[in-house]
C-alpha cells in the first residue's frame, strides 16, 4: 500500500532524510518511531503530498506521490501534528465542509458524516462548536476529517501529543479499531504509545531508517536475532525476507557450542542459530518460521543426544533497549 524507495530531503546543506526505504502492506498499524528531529514529520509531509522530496520515489496504492498527487490524495487521510480545525464551526458543519473539499459525492455526504461521527465517538458533540471542545475531542474531530472520504490509508503525525492519560487511552483504542480496515502509519517519539498500539515499528534516527521491528503483545519480536554481546552463528539456506520469523531462546549444557549449533540448524524450518554471551547470560537464539511450532523438535534433538535442556522460551527483546540501540550514534 505504501512503498518508499531511496527517499532523501535536503534543506540547503542540511540533509533531513538520507536514502529512506520501507514498505507497508495491508491492514497494518505501523509506528514511525524516532527521537525529536529524526525526520518523522518530514517523511509524513512528503507522503501526503505537502512537500516535495529532493530525490527518491514514493507510491501509495500504486500511485506516484510526485506525479499523481491528486490520485494519492483521494486515497489518504492525513492528521497533521497541528490539526487544521475551524474553531468557529460546529463539528458536523466542519466535517460536511471537509467532505465537499474531498469531493465526496453530495448524495453520500450525510452517510459518511454519520459513519465518521459514530466511529470517532462524536455523536454527543456533533452540534457543538469546535472551539468549545477539549483537546481530546478536537483530536477526534481531526481523525474524523481524515476519514471523511473513506481513505485506504491513514497517516497520523503525533496523534496523542498533548493529551491527558484518559484521552491518550481513548485515541489509542480508536486507532486500533480503525486499523482493522485500513493501513495506518503514525509517527510518535513516545515508545510506550507505539508498543501499545502498533504491530510493527519503523525506527528512524537522524534521517535514516535504523530498524524494522515486529511486535507481539507489545513486545519486540525482530526478524533479525538481537545481538547483545559476543556471538557465534550458523544458518541454513532459507531466505529471511521471504518468511515470517520469530526467535526462540535455548539454553543447553553437556555439549560444545559447535555441536549444538550443528544440531539446531538442521531442524526443519530453522532459519539461523546464533550463540550469544553476555556478562550475565549465554544462550542459543533459534530464528525460525513463525508459522510452525518447532519446540518439540528442538527438545527432542537435544534430549536424545543426552544433553541437558536448561531453558527454552520465546526470545523477547526489551523494547527500550532495542530502541536505544537503534537510535544510537553507532547505528546511524
Amino acid at each position: 500500500m505504501i512503498k518508499v524507495q531511496n527517499l532523501s530531503k535536503n534543506y540547503g546543506p542540511f540533509q533531513a532524510l538520507k536514502d529512506v526505504s520501507f514498505s507497508v502492506d495491508g491492514e497494518q498499524i505501523v509506528g514511525f518511531l524516532g527521537p525529536n528531529g529524526a525526520g518523522k514529520t518530514t517523511t509524513m509531509r512528503i507522503l501526503t503530498c505537502f512537500m516535495p522530496a529532493s530525490s527518491g520515489k514514493v507510491t501509495i496504492a500504486g500511485y506516484d506521490v510526485f506525479k499523481q498527487s491528486r490520485e494519492v490524495r483521494k486515497r489518504i487521510g492525513y492528521l497533521p501534528e497541528n490539526i487544521p480545525l475551524y474553531t468557529e464551526m460546529t463539528v458536523s458543519r466542519y466535517l460536511t465542509y471537509m467532505a465537499k473539499i474531498r469531493d465526496v459525492p453530495r448524495q453520500q455526504i450525510k452517510n459518511r458524516l454519520d459513519i465518521v461521527i459514530e466511529s470517532c465517538g462524536l455523536v454527543e458533540r456533533r452540534n457543538q462548536i469546535i472551539g468549545q471542545l477539549s483537546r481530546g475531542f478536537r483530536q477526534r474531530v481531526g481523525l474524523a476529517q481524515a476519514m471523511i472520504h473513506d481513505p485506504q490509508v491513514l497517516i497520523l503525525d503525533e496523534p496523542t501529543s498533548g493529551l491527558d492519560p484518559r484521552q491518550i487511552v481513548e485515541i489509542r483504542e480508536l486507532i486500533k479499531t480503525l486499523g482493522k480496515e485500513r493501513t495506518i502509519l503514525f509517527s510518535t517519539h513516545i515508545l510506550s504509545e507505539a508498543s501499545m498500539t502498533c504491530e510493527r515499528l519503523l525506527i528512524i534516527s537522524k534521517g535514516k531508517i535504523t530498524g524494522d521491528v515486529f511486535l507481539s503483545d507489545g513486545r519486540a519480536v525482530s526478524n533479525q536475532p538481537f545481538k547483545n554481546g559476543d556471538s557465534t552463528s550458523a544458518s541454513n539456506n532459507i531466505e529471511k525476507d521471504d518468511t515470517s520469523v520469530t526467535t526462540l531462546a535455548v539454553k543447553v549444557s553437556g555439549a560444545t557450542t559447535e555441536e549444538v549449533l550443528d544440531v539446531l540448524k538442521d531442524i526443519p524450518q530453522v532459519i539461523s542459530v546464533e550463540y550469544t554471551t553476555t556478562d550475565s547470560d549465554e544462550k542459543f537464539q533459534v530464528c525460525y518460521n513463525a508459522e510452525v511450532d518447532i519446540r518439540a523438535n528442538v527438545a527432542k534433538s537435544i534430549i536424545e543426544r543426552g544433553w541437558d535442556l536448561l531453558e527454552m522460551c520465546p526470545d523477547e527483546v526489551r523494547l527500550e533497549e532495542l530502541f536505544l540501540t537503534l537510535t544510537s550514534e553507532s547505528s546511524v
